[in-house]
Formats: C-alpha cells, sequence, structure tokens
C-alpha cells in the first residue's frame, strides 16, 4: 500500500525569516493523524532568510539530519562542532543525552533552504555525536545513493537506528528500483521535480508512506531529487 501526503497537506509555519512545512506534528502544528511514520518522527522542509537562523537550543534523545538544498547552513554545537552546511552536504547530530546547537544562515544575500530530519534512536541516554559528509551530484544521479545507515556502510553517516536513508537526483525519462524487505517500511520525499512511484505521481513537496510493498518502481517525469527512506 502506497499513502500520497500532498505537499499542500502539510502543516505549515511562518515566521518571517523561517518559513516551515511540517510533513508530521511540530511546534504549533498538531495532527493526530500525522505524529510520524514509524521511526521517522520529522521532517521539516525549511527556508531561513539571509542572516538569520535558530539560537542556542536544547536536544536530547534523537537523530537529527539536516540535508541542504539550496544556500548554506552555520551549525554550533556544545560539543564543540561548528561547521558550515552547504548544498550537497548531510549532517548527523546525535542528540543522545543531550546537546546544545544553534543554525544560522550565513549569508548576506541569500537564504537558505533544506530539510531538517528527526528520528528516534534505538535507545535513550545514548552517546552525542557529531558527522558531516559531502555526496557530490555524480554520487547521486541516477542511482539511489546510500547517505544515512545503521552502521554506516558504504561511506554513508552513521546513525543510532536501524534505518537507511538514500539520496537520488533522478533525470527526466530515467528510473531506478528499490526492493524492500518484509516488514519494513518506506518514506520518499519528493524535494523537486516529479516522479511516478508504482504509477502513482507525486510532486515537489508530496511525500509517498509505503507498507507491505515488495518493489519500488520510481520514474521522473521531469528532473527530481527525493530521498527515500527504509525504515525498520
Amino acid at each position: 500500500m502506497i499513502t500520497i501526503l500532498r505537499s499542500e497537506d502539510r502543516g505549515s509555519a511562518d515566521f518571517g525569516w523561517l518559513q516551515s512545512r511540517h510533513s508530521f506534528s511540530f511546534g504549533h502544528y498538531y495532527n493526530p493523524q500525522q505524529m510520524g511514520f514509524g521511526n521517522l518522527r520529522v521532517i521539516n522542509e525549511d527556508t531561513v532568510l539571509p542572516g538569520k537562523g535558530f539560537g542556542t537550543h536544547g536536544h536530547k534523545d534523537m537523530e537529527i539530519i539536516s540535508y541542504v538544498i539550496s544556500g548554506a547552513l552555520e551549525h554550533r554545537d556544545s560539543m564543540g562542532n561548528g561547521s558550515i552546511i552547504q548544498a550537497g552536504d548531510v549532517q548527523r547530530m546525535s542528540a543522545g543525552s543531550g546537546v546544545q546547537h544553534s543554525e544560522f544562515n550565513p549569508s548576506s544575500s541569500e537564504p537558505v533552504h533544506f530539510l531538517q530530519i528527526w528520528i528516534l534512536p534505538e535507545r535513550t541516554g545514548a552517546d552525542s555525536g557529531y558527522q558531516q559528509l559531502h555526496f557530490s551530484g555524480q554520487e547521486k544521479t541516477n542511482r539511489l545513493c546510500l547517505v544515512a545507515s545503521r552502521d554506516g556502510r558504504d561511506g554513508s553517516l552513521g546513525i543510532q537506528q536501524e534505518a537507511d536513508i538514500f539520496a537520488c537526483l533522478l533525470e527526466q525519462g530515467k528510473s531506478v528500483s528499490y526492493a524492500l524487505t518484509p516488514g519494513r517500511r518506506g518514506w520518499i520525499q519528493i524535494v523537486r521535480g516529479s516522479v511516478q512511484i508504482n504509477g502513482m505521481s507525486l510532486s515537489s513537496g508530496d511525500a509517498a508512506a509505503v507498507e507491505g510493498e515488495e518493489s519500488l518502481e520510481i520514474a521522473a517525469g521531469e528532473n527530481a531529487e527525493f530521498l527515500l527512506f527504509d525504515l525498520g
């Protein structure tokens, strides 16, 4: 079964400096039918204006992944990490027993557009940690590129949960296939463009929740970018 969540049906927040769309309940947006999907708890599509950002705040017991679509995001945390995340970069912060951090758009002219993803960890009170990797366009073009996994295999980020995250840049007319292990779930988040998933049409901001499907065939109606989550 594939259930489609349309972009316009997501929650939204407008703080002036921040525009955000919420796939699941978050902040002031509450939808009891959208509290997460398996161990996937948050997917927020955020756009932050130049020179603005999130001040220092705390997280605990969460795997937080940032996927930058365009622009740059400056990160600082209480573990001593400081970096600038740009398009093509994927960042993982394991909040574990507790972390303070801030996120800021360092540009004076360009907004930053990114996905903020939260995954519930396999256990609470684990060690905190940080990792950042770059995945080139070539690595993601017309193939599913593993960007995060439980064991950090194939050069991916290591996360503390039985979940795999793939990124793909799919050119118009091209397709990719994916087989799901019985008992596992899938979530596909369309970043831009349009695709068909097992014949069902999705476009920018749409998502597909997948349960009980043996395989997925994803074909691009136009140049597209998406994330695929394989969830335990």
